[in-house]
């Protein structure tokens, strides 16, 4: 058909991307990029949040789909918007929080976050030094991604995201495979 030929159908995108293509993602990388991005910064984002709540979503999309569980009832820009809607709200919640708590408050964890978070540091002590430090600087000292690639001497602050990710699937698998009667990181 020529001059389409760059267009994929819904379906061909999900079947390669089922089949760990990764140009198939890139393809939808591409594809939505302006439409997610948006999202975000409309919903008093930054272009760099957006693009960091984007990739998030993506790599959500690409694991369900090689995991082969998911069954795609809805278009693809539709399932990866909601994605990234949850994940946005995820990270409002999160700033709410943290500018409402005060610095010199105790800290009181109810059990139940209190067991979850026993769970949480107990599997990223079974992590590498380097994944270790990485999530810790994140999500502890909620340092940027620039201050960690400094402090880790990563090369730029793309190596400390690509790092984070896989850090974070790891430990998303470790806390999965000892708790996996409750998933605590959903």
């Amino acid at each position: 058909m020529g001059s389409k030929s760059t267009e994929l159908s819904e379906t061909e995108v999900f079947d390669r991307i089922k089949g760990g293509d990764e140009k198939a993602l890139e393809y939808l990388y591409k594809k939505y990029y302006r439409m997610m991005t948006k999202m975000v910064i409309s919903n008093s984002g930054t272009e760099e949040e957006a693009r960091d709540i984007y990739q998030e979503a993506l790599i959500v999309f690409w694991q369900k789909c090689t995991s082969g569980n998911l069954v795609m009832t809805s278009k693809i820009s539709t399932y990866i918007y909601s994605i990234c809607q949850n994940l946005w709200r995820k990270e409002l919640d999160r700033k709410k929080r943290l500018s409402n708590e005060e610095k010199d408050m105790p800290f009181v964890l109810d059990t139940d976050t209190a067991e979850r978070e026993r769970i949480i540091a107990k599997c990223i002590d079974q992590l590498g030094d380097t994944c270790k430090k990485v999530l810790m600087y994140y999500y502890f000292d909620e340092l940027s991604m620039q201050d960690i690639a400094d402090k880790l001497g990563f090369a730029n602050t793309d190596t400390a995201k690509t790092k984070k990710y896989k850090c974070k699937q790891k430990l998303d698998e470790l806390v999965k495979a000892q708790y996996s009667e409750r998933d605590f990181l959903d």
